[in-house]
């Protein structure tokens, strides 16, 4: 049993404010930095166009999850006085959101730059479940994304979440973070054994097995909007879930295995 009484302001000054939440979004971004950075000079692909494409994707996700927020969980509030949107600082980020905003960003990158976008997508997928990890901590430290009531020994107290009576509640934002950078582990032991011989077989990885955790872990979560016994998070999981299945059963027949 834990009491989450962490305060999620860092350090507040006169004219500034550093969030436990925007430290771990960094550190976990600049981690990914380096490994996509180091990656993409190893496959050539240039040590210039990794930092301009992270600094792209960071912007772009950022955007994306923003949006995300105000279509998928919240739009009658957001739409009622769309200024709203711009108020970051509120908190309301989605991460399926934020996954469309990197692939659009990603496209048009790539696009633009004439640049091997299979090699570069596989590189920057080993990055991405590193900052889904930070960012579930992040969550953590802000007490949002609680988990549902439980009885077990792990359970956390989330004072600033509701009022009394507290109750003791799953720690959902770790079992996210475990799970994504569990997932990473996969994804660089399958880079050290292929490297990137097999195009995209890092980036379905990924897909297949983050979304599918996130699915899994939808049912620790506080109950959300349900509809036809899923939350929005699991049915909006559901297509990069299918996606992924299907390019392994597709790859299958091909025998590219």
């Amino acid at each position: 049993m834990f009491i989450n009484t962490i305060n999620p302001i860092l350090l507040q000054a006169s004219i500034f404010t550093i969030r436990w939440y925007g430290v771990f979004l960094a550190l976990g971004v600049v981690i990914a930095s380096l490994i996509i950075r180091r990656l993409f000079i190893r496959h050539q692909l240039g040590e210039e166009m990794a930092l301009s494409l992270v600094i792209w994707l960071t912007v772009g996700g950022l955007i994306g999850a923003r949006l995300g927020e105000a279509l998928f969980y919240e739009p009658a509030y957001y739409f009622a006085d769309p200024i709203r949107i711009l108020f970051v600082h509120q908190g309301g980020l989605s991460s399926h959101g934020m996954t469309l905003g990197i692939l659009i960003t990603f496209a048009l990158f790539t696009w633009r730059k004439k640049l091997d976008w299979k090699c570069a997508m596989d590189i920057v997928s080993l990055g991405i479940p590193i900052v889904a990890g930070f960012i579930r901590v992040g969550n953590f430290f802000n007490s949002e994304i609680v988990g549902r009531v439980t009885d077990m020994p792990w359970g956390v107290y989330f004072p600033r979440y509701e009022t009394m009576p507290l109750l003791l509640r799953h720690p959902s934002q770790l079992y996210e973070a475990f799970l994504a950078w569990s997932i990473a582990g996969v994804l660089f032991i399958l880079y050290k054994k292929y490297g990137i011989k097999r195009p995209l077989l890092l980036t379905n990885t990924f897909v297949l097995l983050y979304f599918s955790s996130r699915f899994f872990v939808e049912f620790f979560k506080e109950y959300q909007t349900l509809s036809h016994g899923l939350t929005m998070g699991q049915w909006l999981s559901l297509p990069f879930i299918l996606w992924g299945i299907g390019w392994f059963v597709l790859r299958y027949r091909k025998q590219s295995f």
